[in-house]
């Protein structure tokens, strides 16, 4: 939980960066970023190669294999995996490929049993993984050692009721991937949060471009104008930067907006409070990105992460996910989709999602043509800017070719725990009572 010191610090930075009339003093010049980064099959393919492969992606809610036995199927980052809730109670992930012929050990998306057995042979696993059962065993040689064929493992590991999977042996554990997030989502109760929602849609764009209409609020007075342009004051958006690519944006409600409607918006009498959320996440618009590929606004109501998945360079899965407390015999809870009988899923995307989306497939058409050539940004965006460095960075700025780089401008001096706009804007109040004295 927030301490007063460090709210009112918050709101003191929102209301700075409302009234400033340029960045920040010392705020790096963003250099252009190169237009390929989002139309090169190159760029994509080094994406893929080291962004998806070192990196802690979710997976899952608990709720999808809530009891030992359970085991569901996860193709989002390309290897197939099975996620298994063991016999012992520890959830795992393994690829999804027999040690035998390479068949699937599970076909089907989610099933229950004490053992996991390939389909084509036979040949059987223990749910952590252990090679037990090779049927016609003396059939081959006697020295045939069992113990070091068993189902190959991925990093798996959880931050409470979430599923996170990497499919880098060496990665960092899960808690210093995330850093200082694990401790300011303490309040969110991800422990105790059931998986309400979780529904997929096919998008016709890279999956950066459809990402980065959730990184900024510069695009909110022009896109989301009876959406969320009510709810969120761009002018007073403060946004942090955190270690291992991650980023925070914090906006107040418009000065103007009634405070009682917008609590009307946001809460409809059968969602169940967060009682432990503090008073930032109960008064202001909260999102998070997550590197590489989720965002989320996290309230007094909801966890619900919008996932980013490439499945091309041009298309995107668009995971929609509402994360809540128990809602008893009401209503399931589902910030993100609304019924749609016509609806592959049955649901269709809400307004506000639909809004980013659509725009996002013009976007992507737009960028083929020959006058995309680079993308500058503004001080609004910079979380975007951050995004790609850390891009960069995960990649190998070596492994990049020039062409495709962005320059490493934002330096640590602006990423958490230091801020400059806090030395700033301490001495702007200074004089500001120096010149009423």
């Amino acid at each position: 939980m927030m301490t007063e010191e460090e709210i009112a610090r918050l709101r003191a930075l929102m209301e700075w960066e409302g009234e400033r009339s340029a960045p920040p003093e010392g705020f790096p010049r963003l250099p252009d970023m190169p237009a390929a980064r989002y139309t090169s099959p190159e760029y994509f393919a080094l994406e893929q190669e080291h962004i998806f492969r070192k990196s802690w992606l979710f997976a899952g809610h608990i709720d999808e294999i809530p009891e030992r036995g359970c085991y569901m199927r996860w193709n989002n980052a390309g290897d197939p995996i099975v996620i298994v809730h063991g016999m012992d109670g520890e959830v795992r992930a393994f690829y999804n490929t027999c040690r035998h012929r390479g068949a699937p050990v599970v076909t089907e998306d989610r099933g229950k049993s004490a053992r996991l057995m390939c389909g084509y042979h036979n040949w059987t696993y223990k749910t952590d993984g252990t090679l037990v059962g090779v049927p016609e065993r003396q059939d081959f040689p006697p020295d045939f050692d069992m113990s070091c064929r068993g189902l190959i493992p991925v990093r798996c590991e959880m931050l409470g009721n979430v599923i996170f999977v990497n499919f880098d042996d060496g990665a960092m554990p899960l808690t210093d991937w995330l850093g200082p997030l694990v401790e300011e989502w303490e309040e969110f109760a991800f422990d105790k949060v059931r998986l309400a929602a979780r529904y997929s849609f096919d998008l016709n764009c890279n999956w950066k471009v459809a990402m980065e209409a959730n990184m900024e609020v510069y695009h909110v007075p022009f896109i989301h104008p009876e959406t969320v342009a009510p709810l969120v004051d761009p002018k007073r958006n403060l946004n942090t930067m955190y270690p291992n690519g991650h980023a925070r944006m914090l906006a107040p409600p418009p000065r103007t907006t009634d405070r009682e409607h917008v609590r009307a918006v946001d809460s409809p009498p059968e969602w169940q409070p967060i009682e432990s959320v503090g008073e930032i996440g109960r008064t202001c618009t909260q999102s998070y990105t997550l590197f590489p590929n989720w965002v989320s606004p996290l309230s007094n109501y909801f966890v619900p992460p919008l996932v980013f998945w490439p499945t091309s360079l041009t298309t995107t899965r668009l995971e929609l996910v509402t994360m809540a407390l128990d809602w008893g015999d009401g209503p399931t809870p589902d910030l993100w989709t609304v019924p749609d009988e016509n609806a592959p899923n049955g649901r269709q995307m809400s307004p506000i999602i639909l809004e980013d989306t659509q725009f996002g497939e013009a976007i992507q058409q737009s960028m083929q043509s020959a006058a995309f050539r680079s993308v500058p940004l503004s001080y609004q965006e910079a979380r975007i800017y951050s995004f790609h460095q850390s891009c960069d960075r995960m990649i190998g700025i070596e492994n990049v070719p020039e062409q495709f780089r962005v320059a490493q401008v934002i330096g640590d001096e602006w990423v958490w725990p230091h801020d400059p706009r806090v030395r700033q804007m301490e001495a702007a109040a200074q004089q500001g009572r120096e010149a009423a004295e």
